[in-house]
């Protein structure tokens, strides 16, 4: 059986290592080649890799083994790019090998085929001895084995490979077959498409013990699970939302994307530029990407951001069609933050990720203080995130009256109790979201319509008090 039969491991590995060099006739090339290399990372787990190798050819056709390729290359995407235009190069044919060497692998290859079973002498007697064997399957985790007089399952020792020209890779390759109009170096650039490469952008934010400003630094989330690493690597981030064809798709849809520079430059060292439209985040310096591995570079510093808290008690548009009494013996009063994507050191684009934002408390320890997604966010618009509920401010909410004229409108009042337990006095927003035409008939406190179907009222809640909103409202839903 498989399990039994590890020792093998040493020597399939021995001639895996010979075979996946260089078949008959093939060159190897390995990142030692490597003149530069492009990593460009697109939300949703896409990315973009250029990598230019210098690779000496012969005049005419060439078998190259290009390796330290990612695992997850999608191969349709590949394009093969002669950096001198008036030497051209020639693809022929292209082959990615991905079904890597493993001991079980490479008894699947050599089902139908001879081996050379070798017998440990601690099984076998006093010294070694070999039998030729033909593999007749592998299934389960059993081999079966054919020798000249019999049948076994399972090998006590070991099976030595012979060497045959069987695409045995040691890690995913591709092999191309290219026409060279002359001999020499080439400078030659690979470009495809891989998953398995992801990044997400993360904010941190210190909030001033007067809760009016932030100090926020973005951070962007790399993380490697592609099967091969990026050796100093020129890294791009692309945020915005890519149409993806499905696989099979001419490659250069990515590659022929206009794109205009503009002048903002990130302290920290990631300059920003329009791409279609979409926005491309650029690391002034080179990074190493390793496989299975996450790590994190900076991405923006802003300080003294003003900011504005405000408490909300937001309800709901079906109670305005129906008789519902009390609406809550104790409903949350959510915290929400806001600031401007804009002035100081803000006003760029801000790629979609997680905020979180922290206090300092009294005894100058950072807490956190709640987190929100945001979208992408141009500059100039507006950051809105919910932190969670307040502790010490709570509503009650209840219908006083309830009438229906039988059809499509109804006529009711209700009262919103607001209760403050902090030592200062509070403001709380409510908003209500009405259905259909809608009017407020009465009210204690002025409302604002904020858009066509909702009405929000600020009440002032004095410290260790309560306050009380009252209003009647009619709607017409049809």
């Amino acid at each position: 059986m498989i399990r039994n039969i590890a020792v093998l491991v040493l020597i399939a590995l021995c001639f895996s290592t010979l075979q996946s060099a260089a078949e008959p006739g093939e060159r190897s090339s390995g990142s030692a080649d490597r003149q530069s290399l492009n990593v460009t990372i697109y939300n949703g787990g896409l990315a973009l890799v250029h990598d230019r190798r210098r690779i000496r050819l012969t005049g005419g056709v060439n078998r190259v083994a290009w390796r330290d390729v990612s695992a997850q290359m999608d191969s349709s995407t590949v394009l093969l790019q002669a950096m001198n235009a008036s030497d051209p190069i020639s693809v022929l044919e292209q082959n990615f090998d991905y079904d890597l060497l493993d001991p079980s692998a490479l008894l699947q290859k050599y089902v139908g085929h001879d081996v050379t079973v070798v017998h440990e002498a601690r099984f076998a007697g006093e010294r070694d001895t070999r039998e030729t064997a033909r593999v007749l399957s592998v299934n389960g985790g059993d081999v079966v084995l054919q020798y000249k007089d019999r049948i076994e399952t399972g090998v006590r020792g070991y099976i030595v490979f012979p060497r045959s020209s069987r695409n045995f890779r040691d890690k995913p390759t591709l092999v191309l077959t290219l026409q060279s109009q002359s001999a020499g170096a080439h400078a030659l650039d690979l470009s495809y498409l891989t998953n398995g490469l992801t990044w997400s952008a993360d904010y941190v934010g210190v909030m001033s013990a007067d809760e009016s400003h932030l100090n926020l630094t973005g951070l962007v989330t790399l993380t490697n699970n592609s099967g091969a690493s990026y050796d100093n690597a020129h890294l791009q981030l692309v945020a915005g939302n890519l149409n993806i064809a499905p696989s099979g798709a001419p490659m250069g849809q990515l590659k022929t994307i206009s794109m205009v520079r503009s002048a903002d430059t990130y302290q920290v060292g990631m300059s920003q530029e329009n791409l279609f439209e979409y926005h491309l985040y650029t690391l002034q310096r080179p990074t190493t990407i390793l496989d299975k591995q996450t790590k994190q570079v900076a991405l923006l510093s802003a300080h003294d951001i003003p900011i504005k808290k405000t408490l909300e008690l937001r309800g709901s548009p079906y109670y305005y069609r129906n008789r519902s009494g009390d609406l809550g013996e104790r409903l949350p009063v959510g915290v929400y933050v806001t600031f401007e994507n804009r002035g100081g050191d803000l006003g760029v684009p801000l790629p979609a990720g997680t905020v979180r934002l922290y206090e300092t408390d009294s005894r100058g320890t950072s807490q956190f203080a709640g987190s929100d997604r945001i979208g992408h966010t141009p500059k100039n618009d507006t950051v809105r995130l919910y932190l969670g509920d307040a502790f010490d401010v709570i509503g009650r909410k209840k219908q006083t009256d309830f009438r229906t004229d039988g059809g499509c409108a109804a006529e009711s009042a209700y009262e919103v109790d607001l209760l403050n337990a902090k030592a200062q006095p509070q403001n709380v927003l409510v908003v209500e979201t009405l259905p259909g035409d809608w009017s407020i008939l009465q009210e204690s406190y002025a409302h604002v319509k904020s858009s066509a179907s909702t009405a929000g009222w600020t009440v002032p809640v004095p410290a260790d008090g309560s306050a009380t909103l009252t209003y009647r409202a009619r709607v017409r839903w049809c």
